[in-house]
C-alpha cells in the first residue's frame, strides 16, 4: 500500500475525531460559556448540518480542482475551523468554528475514496479504501476517548488546537505524498440530479436520517446522562466513548460483510434491534454495567445500518451516483442534528436526560416502517432496483464505501 494512504488516513482520523469528541465535551463546553447543556447541543447540530449542505456543495466544486488540490483545500478548512473552534472567545464563535470544519467532511472522504482507489492496482482498490477509513475507524476507538480526556483534565481547548495539529499533518501528507491527478472530467450536475427523482433513492436517504438519528439522540447527551443518572465518574465518559467506537467497529464489519448477501433483511433487524435497545436505554441507564453494555449495542447496531444503506442508495442512483452518495453522506449528519436538536427539547422540556433515547427509539421505528415501504414498492414494481456491482465504475463505487 503506498505511503499516500497514510496521508489519507491520519485526515480521517482527524475528521473523525473533531465530529465525536465534542459530545464527551459538552458538560465542560458549556460551563465554560455560561449556557446550558441543550445549548450547547447546537455545536453537534451546526457540525451536522454544516456536512450535510457542505457535502454536496464541495463535492461539486471539486469537479473543477484537480482532486490534490482539492483534497489540501479541504484540510485547510478543517485546521481553520477547528484552530477557530479552540480560540473562541464566546460560544457562537465556537459554533462558527465548528460549521467551518464540518465544510471539509463529506467531500473529504468521497474524494479520497476516490483518489485512494486510484493509488494502487485494480485488485487492491477495495483494501485502499478501508485502510483510508481505518482512520476513521480508529478515531472512535483512541482519538475521542483520548481528546476526551485531555479534554476533561487540561481543557477542551487543548483537544481543538491537538485536532487542528492533526490536520496541519494530514495536509503536510497529502502535499508530499499524494501525486498530481487530473481533474474528473464529462461531469455533468444535471445528471447527478436526476437520481433525486427516484423514489428509492429518496427512501433510503430517509432510512439514513432516521436510522442513524436514533444513534445520535442517545450519545449526543452521554456525558451528562451517565454522570448524572447512572452515576459515573466524569472521567468514566473516556472509557464509555472507547466501548461505543468498538461496538461501531464491530456494527460497520458485520454490516459491511451482510450487506451484499441480504441488504434488506439486514435492514430490518439491525433497525427494529435499535429501536428496542434505545427504548430499554432509558432503563439501563440507571444501572452501571447495564448502559455499558447497551452503548455497545447502540454503536453496533447504529453502524450495522451504514453499509447496506449507502449500497442502497448507490444501487438505485447507479447512473450517477457520485453526488447521490455526498448527499448521503449529509443525509447522516441531518439525522445527526435533528436528533441532537430533539434530545435537547426534551431536556430542556424537563423529561431528564434520559429522554432522547425515546426520541432515538422513534427515530429508528419510523426508518425500519420506511424500510418495509421501500420493500414493498420495490415488489410492486416487480424489479430489484439493484444493478450488477461490476456495472458501476469503481471510481464510483468508491465515493460510496462510508458516510
Amino acid at each position: 500500500m503506498p505511503l499516500a494512504l497514510l496521508a489519507l488516513a491520519i485526515g480521517a482520523f482527524g475528521i473523525g475525531t473533531t465530529e465525536f469528541v465534542i459530545m464527551g465535551l459538552l458538560p465542560e463546553v458549556a460551563g465554560d460559556y455560561g449556557v446550558s447543556i441543550p445549548t450547547a447541543g447546537f455545536l453537534v447540530t451546526g457540525y451536522a448540518l454544516g456536512v450535510m449542505f457542505g457535502a454536496p456543495l464541495m463535492t461539486v466544486l471539486g469537479t473543477k480542482v484537480p482532486r490534490k488540490r482539492m483534497l489540501m483545500l479541504l484540510m485547510g478548512l478543517f485546521i481553520v475551523g477547528n484552530l477557530l473552534s479552540a480560540l473562541a472567545p464566546a460560544f457562537s464563535v465556537m459554533l462558527i468554528g465548528r460549521v467551518v470544519a464540518s465544510l471539509a467532511h463529506g467531500a473529504f472522504f468521497g474524494i479520497g475514496s476516490v483518489v485512494a482507489a486510484d493509488l494502487v492496482a485494480p485488485h487492491k482498490k477495495a483494501g485502499a479504501i478501508a485502510t483510508m477509513f481505518t482512520g476513521l475507524t480508529v478515531a472512535n476507538v483512541v482519538g475521542v476517548p483520548l481528546g476526551t480526556l485531555v479534554g476533561q483534565s487540561v481543557g477542551w481547548r487543548v483537544t481543538f488546537a491537538a485536532v487542528a495539529a492533526l490536520g496541519v499533518v494530514g495536509l503536510a501528507g497529502v502535499a508530499k505524498l499524494v501525486p498530481d491527478m487530473p481533474r474528473a472530467e464529462g461531469v455533468r450536475l444535471r445528471h447527478e440530479l436526476a437520481a433525486f427523482k427516484n423514489v428509492q433513492v429518496l427512501l433510503a436517504m430517509a432510512m439514513t436520517v432516521l436510522g442513524f438519528g436514533g444513534v445520535f439522540a442517545a450519545i449526543t447527551y452521554i456525558a451528562p446522562m451517565m454522570t448524572h443518572v447512572t452515576g459515573f465518574a466524569e472521567g468514566s465518559v473516556t472509557w464509555l466513548l472507547v466501548l461505543f467506537g468498538l461496538g461501531m467497529v464491530g456494527g460497520n464489519l458485520v454490516g459491511g460483510r451482510f450487506a451484499d448477501r441480504a441488504l434488506m433483511p439486514m435492514l430490518y433487524v439491525s433497525l427494529g434491534a435499535l429501536a428496542v435497545v434505545l427504548a430499554l436505554f432509558t432503563l439501563t441507564a440507571h444501572n452501571k454495567i447495564a448502559s455499558a453494555v447497551t452503548i455497545v449495542l447502540i454503536g453496533a447496531l447504529g453502524f450495522a445500518t451504514v453499509p447496506p444503506l449507502q449500497k442502497r442508495v448507490l444501487d438505485h442512483a447507479h447512473g450517477a451516483p457520485t453526488l447521490a452518495s455526498a448527499v448521503n453522506i449529509g443525509a447522516f449528519n441531518l439525522g445527526n442534528a435533528l436528533s441532537a436538536w430533539l434530545g435537547g427539547v426534551v431536556i430542556a422540556a424537563g423529561f431528564g436526560y434520559t429522554a432522547p433515547n425515546w426520541v432515538g427509539a422513534v427515530l429508528a421505528a419510523t426508518a425500519l416502517v420506511l424500510a418495509f415501504l421501500s420493500a414493498a414498492l420495490e415488489r410492486r414494481d416487480g424489479a430489484p432496483g439493484a444493478v450488477a456491482a461490476g456495472s458501476v465504475p469503481a471510481e464510483e463505487q468508491a465515493v460510496a464505501v462510508h458516510h
